[in-house]
């Protein structure tokens, strides 16, 4: 996790954009990991303390007949995101043309709730396993129970359209073989990992690099497809190996160029085993984190943990909606999330427009 923690100190970098005078303030909040959303720091006039927790605006609509829903993905200052919040710990505050400063919204009276965010967000996640000769000969029982178990912690009961999982492997072939494709299975995931066997492989080399470059390009691919609709996707890509490249197809530095130039909503996860593995360079590819077995006794624990932050991060984008009171459709309400967790707060400013809002809400 050293890359996670490396860039700890420039949290927020605040860019703001006027055009024709038009006093839209949308900030880019530049989380550690590049991770963009929209959104600015909240009005001097509410007095709140700096933040702790980010929440970075992904996405934003509304819907007659007074509803706003805001897709946004929460983390701590060091970019650890965070799960499992319910929508009594989140506070409204709005403010209208005629209003100094912001007013609390009831979040009763509001129906504010976190909804099901299936229809506005989609995580694709690419389990790469390393199937050269060492790992087939060596500890290729322990991987498949290891990665078994990643499937089952990772994809959620009930299974939903919104969270898939792939499976590739590699070996020395210039080539990034397809396990299993896309799927919201984990039955079918788990069925694909029992039926690999030790002669899977014609190559015992390993193509480290080149998995790497391969699995950033189908992850590209999957979170580029947000530009043909509405959705926000993001994808996590888990790499495991038990070695070092050796087939030198590709290099070191342009498989860590590919993974920092990634879109900002791919997250990188590595997992090591045995002696042979390069710590540093496993870090610097699982960006997001990194773990390593000493022996493959230790990899289901491993891979278990890496499960757990998988699902964190998946889990760390919300949708929050609420009805509001505003009805004037002459121009922009401001509006203020504020998160409690605990002793820590966040709080972000947007703003939305009340066109043809009336009483009543979904």
């Amino acid at each position: 996790m050293k890359n996670l923690i490396s860039s700890l100190f420039p949290i927020l970098a605040l860019v703001l954009f006027i055009s024709c005078g038009n006093a839209d303030d949308d900030v880019n909040f530049d989380i550690n990991q590049r991770e963009l959303g929209q959104g600015e720091n909240p009005d001097a006039c509410l007095g709140f303390d700096e933040n702790e927790l980010l929440l970075s605006i992904q996405n934003q609509t509304t819907s007659l007949p007074g509803k706003v829903s805001i897709l946004f993905k929460v983390s701590e200052t060091n970019g650890n995101p965070i799960s499992g919040l319910t929508a009594d710990q989140f506070t409204i505050y709005e403010q209208g043309r005629n209003d100094d400063c912001f007013n609390t919204i009831s979040a009763s009276e509001s129906l504010a709730r976190i909804s099901p965010n299936s229809q506005v967000f989609n995580n694709s996640t690419l389990l790469v396993l390393d199937l050269s000769n060492s790992v087939l000969q060596g500890s290729l029982d322990e991987l498949k129970t290891a990665a078994s178990s990643f499937v089952e912690n990772v994809i959620p009961t009930p299974e939903t359209e919104s969270f898939q999982m792939a499976i590739y492997w590699f070996d020395g072939e210039d080539e990034l073989h397809l396990l299993n494709p896309l799927t919201t299975s984990a039955e079918e995931l788990t069925t694909s990992i029992n039926e690999i066997t030790e002669d899977i492989s014609n190559d015992p080399s390993t193509d480290l690099y080149g998995a790497v470059i391969k699995s950033t390009d189908i992850a590209e691919d999957l979170v580029e497809t947000n530009g043909t609709n509405s959705i926000v996707r993001a994808a996590s890509v888990v790499l495991f190996t038990d070695g070092t490249d050796q087939a030198s197809r590709f290099t070191e530095q342009a498989a860590l160029r590919a993974v920092n130039d990634a879109n900002p909503n791919i997250s990188f996860f590595t997992i090591g085993l045995g002696a042979e593995i390069d710590v540093d360079v496993l870090s610097d590819i699982g960006k997001t984190a990194s773990v390593f077995a000493g022996n493959k006794e230790e990899l289901e624990a491993t891979f278990n943990q890496i499960s757990q932050r998988v699902s964190e991060q998946a889990n760390s984008f919300y949708l929050f909606e609420y009805c509001t009171p505003k009805r004037d459709g002459s121009g922009e309400n401001n509006l203020v999330i504020q998160l409690t967790d605990g002793g820590l707060q966040g709080a972000v400013q947007t703003k939305f427009r009340a066109d043809g809002f009336t009483g009543g809400c979904e």
